[in-house]
């Protein structure tokens, strides 16, 4: 049989993002062909309306460009571009955003989500609505960090545990999803000092993509 080929796309021009993406999905290596890559030309971060806008395109793009794929996963949480990739691309894409929810609201519960910023909280909550998972989200908190400061800085994790306890005590929640693709290196510390699910929303949104292909 052979291996299904899959496409994990990081919107920002930040190496480091990919890296870490690349490290939290070694674990499908048995499954499927990942591919990550970065669109060198993409905002360093993406943390805005218009970091977003301006990289949909871009994103579409590149998978239009990759027809040697059977999926594809664009690596940000915002989703940019997803609902244009897919009315225009033939073969499954998943967006990290959409995946790791609906992977929080299996099991039923409530979920938490870890937010780069208020800013990000507030787009993220309208594309909950339109999702239809607002009953299930307990509640979204800010680490109050960038893009950069989640794949690089020393003390994410600390932060990323802190907020996760918190979540936990405040809000009863019952699944944690890490809110930025920069944050996918904390994954694996972060699960081993929480009694909830740790949810990486690349991780999710492979998933999606391995059973589809």
């Amino acid at each position: 049989m052979k291996a299904r080929k899959i496409l994990v796309i990081n919107p920002n021009s930040n190496e480091t993002v990919t890296t870490g993406l690349r490290e939290s999905l070694l674990g499908f290596a048995t499954e499927a062909d990942i591919d990550c890559c970065t669109l060198e030309d993409g905002p360093f971060g993406i943390e805005s309306d218009e970091d977003i806008l301006k990289v949909a395109p871009m994103v579409r793009q590149r998978i239009l460009d990759s027809h040697e794929f059977d999926a594809y996963v664009i690596a940000c949480y915002s989703d940019p571009g997803l609902k244009e990739c897919r009315e225009t691309v033939a073969k499954p894409v998943f967006g990290m955003q959409e995946s790791a929810i609906r992977t929080a609201a299996i099991p039923g519960g409530k979920f938490g989500v870890l937010a780069l910023s208020d800013e990000s909280i507030q787009r993220h909550l309208r594309y909950i609505r339109e999702l239809g998972f607002t009953d299930q989200l307990a509640a979204e908190l800010p680490l109050n960090i960038t893009v950069d400061e989640a794949a690089n800085a020393s003390d994410t994790v600390d932060k990323v545990v802190a907020a996760s306890r918190r979540l936990i005590a405040e809000y009863d929640v019952s699944a944690v999803i890490l809110g930025c693709a920069g944050m996918a290196a904390t994954k694996a510390v972060a699960e081993t000092k929480l009694p909830v699910p740790i949810i990486e929303p690349a991780q999710a949104a492979v998933r999606f993509a391995i059973e589809a292909v």
